[in-house]
């Protein structure tokens, strides 16, 4: 069993430290970096202290996260999709639907949908279906299930979501769960399937929501 205040705990520590070497405006390149692995530390922390059951608290650290995120953006080299991605998830997990929202308008007026990337084309995605543009993001979603440089399912997911296909959308997300329960490695070692947790946030607007449980998500409240 997980120990899951350990991994808060540690994960906010390195919040804080981060927070006391945050490089001036002057070093923008140093400084867009170390708010990165701030944002990365307090998504750890929230998704560690959301599996221990502290809503409230996981809540407050991912909005740390998303904050992170944005502030990270300004200076961060061209298609650092991540950014936008991370604060779209951390509001959406964190269940505020006008954060993420406004996120994911901003992910929009970055040009998302129209990136040549995958990753870009993730962003837009994600952004059109948070927003409820579900006929806008199945185009995204669709030319990221041609790649051979993006999940399959997790393309699947997103484009069944937008077509609202429920049985497609529950054997997608059921194989996306299927390769974290697999993988050997974590974001900042938390072993939670975050994306899942964000699918399913957004299939449940939609009442598309499949029946999942797994050690990588929470226990249903």
């Amino acid at each position: 069993m997980a120990d899951w205040a350990a991994h808060a705990e540690r994960q906010i520590e390195r919040y804080h430290d981060g927070e006391q070497r945050l490089p001036a405006a002057a070093e923008p390149d140093s400084r867009q970096r170390q708010l990165t692995r701030m944002g990365n530390a307090a998504g750890g922390a929230g998704l560690a202290l959301l599996m221990d059951g502290r809503a409230g608290k996981a809540s407050e650290w991912l909005h740390h996260a998303a904050e992170r995120y944005r502030e990270s953006m300004a200076d961060a080299p061209p298609g650092s999709w991540g950014r936008p991605i991370g604060a779209m998830k951390a509001l959406v997990i964190a269940g505020d639907w006008a954060g993420a929202e406004e996120a994911a308008r901003w992910a929009i007026e970055l040009g998302a949908p129209e990136a040549e990337s995958p990753i870009g084309r993730y962003a837009g995605s994600l952004a059109l279906l948070v927003l409820g543009r579900d006929a806008e993001a199945r185009l995204p979603a669709a030319s990221l299930r041609e790649r051979d440089d993006f999940p399959r399912d997790v393309a699947d997911a997103l484009a069944t979501l937008a077509s609202s296909d429920r049985p497609a959308y529950v054997l997608a997300v059921e194989s996306v769960l299927e390769s974290f329960e697999t993988r050997e490695e974590y974001l900042e070692d938390i072993a939670v399937a975050d994306t899942v947790l964000v699918l399913q946030a957004l299939a449940a607007r939609r009442g598309l929501a499949a029946e999942l449980a797994s050690p990588l998500l929470p226990n249903p409240s």
